[in-house]
């Protein structure tokens, strides 16, 4: 999250010419040579959040408030002949941090500079590939912090400081994604979640907090994205292409003990279509650690291949159903087994259920539905029951839980198990 103050500058200067519009109306319809500002056509909405939640289990390294905020975000929408623009930032009244933040979602600008291009610059929230809240291809920045403590699912996706082209043409459309700095994913830090420490041997949060060294120098640390796709009948059909760096942290320097992001790239295909009487999708993805392909370095994530099978259909009135079969396979997976550091070691496949069910009722109002994550190999589990109500058209309320279940401390959701929570939401939007 952002604390710098000219951001927070920008969108104050933004809101005060939006809300200046109406009391200078009559003078600029008298005068038609008005100042560029008063003449701009402005597009003001947001909301006002406030959000609690607990933990249900036991958590000797974290608070037992999971979540408790109040949370104010303005949204400012306004175009020109040649460029949309577009600033987005949350107010953030943090009570489990006690801290006041600001995360400044979106700001940018974009373009139609030709007939066959788009062009958007700025920090703007990106997203591609076929998975239900997996990703293969989409290798931008994800919060998964904010998903695990029961922020609305928008917030798992991170914004992006990144210059986009798509390109268009009869035969395919292109998108390219630059950024100049590299974004990492907002990860687990043990700030306010309790995570497995593979160098203790043991769960660990506030106690031994994840300090990192991040690439960070403009213009050499950068990324960079493409997406080649074509629709073929009722089937999309993409190449993807990524050079960058492990999202969240992929090896550890052992002489400075903190975790680093080493160089990767990534290559994948993906096809989603018309399936029966439902869509169904699937995805593969080649994860290139460029700084271990030999797979003997213990402190460096090894290559892996990673695939993707889904379908979703509507199984009843206002009731759909979608399920997803999700593997990670490790490369030079014998090479790691030889140079393992001691305690628990990975297993050279990993298996993940999914299944979604939603059903909408009173007229569409009542949203119930569930997202559930099962590994057969690692013998643990992720479920996220949720129910919204619009209670009108400015307030919504919403109910959840977040459910991790496991056998063993050290896999993925089982090391998470004492941050099982409940949490309450009453959003007013404008």
């Amino acid at each position: 999250m952002s604390k710098i103050p000219t951001t927070l500058s920008i969108l104050t200067i933004c809101l005060v010419a939006v809300t200046s519009l109406p009391a200078r109306a009559a003078e600029d319809e008298e005068n038609e040579n008005g100042s560029f500002l008063s003449n701009l056509p402005v597009e003001l909405h947001g909301f006002y959040e406030m959000r609690a939640g607990y933990r249900l289990r036991d958590d000797k390294y974290e608070k037992d408030m999971s979540i408790m905020e109040n949370r104010f975000q303005i949204d400012l929408y306004s175009y020109l002949e040649w460029a949309d623009l577009r600033a987005k930032g949350d107010v953030i009244g943090d009570l489990v941090t006690e801290q006041v933040e600001f995360d400044l979602r979106e700001i940018n600008i974009a373009a139609r500079p030709l007939d066959f291009m788009d062009l958007k610059v700025g920090r703007q929230i990106l997203t591609w590939g076929t998975g239900d809240l997996i990703f293969i291809n989409d290798m931008f920045g994800k919060d998964w912090q904010a998903f695990f403590i029961g922020r609305d699912v928008e917030y798992l996706k991170a914004p992006s400081d990144a210059a986009k082209i798509s390109l268009f043409s009869d035969w395919a459309n292109l998108d390219l994604v630059y950024t100049p700095q590299f974004d990492s994913d907002r990860f687990i830090t043990g700030e306010r979640i309790s995570y497995f420490n593979s160098l203790l041997g043991r769960l660990a949060g506030r106690d031994a907090i994840v300090r990192t060294i991040k690439p960070d120098r403009w213009f050499a640390d950068d990324e960079i994205a493409a997406r080649l796709y074509k629709n073929i009948s009722n089937y999309e059909l993409a190449l993807y292409g990524y050079h960058g760096f492990w999202k969240s942290p992929g090896g550890l320097n052992p002489v400075m003990s903190r975790a680093i992001f080493p160089d990767l790239n990534v290559y994948g295909a993906s096809v989603r279509g018309t399936v029966g009487k439902g869509i169904g999708n699937v995805e593969v993805g080649y994860y290139d650690s460029a700084d271990d392909r030999s797979g003997t370095n213990p402190l460096i994530n090894n290559s892996e291949m990673r695939y993707l099978i889904g379908y979703t259909q509507e199984i009843g009135r206002d009731l759909t159903a979608g399920a997803q079969y999700y593997v990670e396979q490790m490369l030079n997976y014998d090479a790691y087994r030889s140079t393992a550091m001691p305690g628990p070691v990975r297993d050279r496949y990993r298996h993940v259920l999914t299944l979604r069910l939603t059903k909408l009722l009173m007229n569409q109002n009542l949203r119930c539905s569930l997202f559930a994550y099962y590994s057969p190999s690692d013998d643990d589990a992720y479920l996220r029951p949720n129910i919204n109500y619009k209670l009108d058209d400015h307030f919504t309320a919403e109910l959840g839980v977040n459910v991790f279940l496991g056998q063993y401390p050290h896999t993925f959701f089982g090391q998470f198990q004492n941050n099982t929570n409940a949490y309450l939401a009453l959003r007013y939007s404008f």
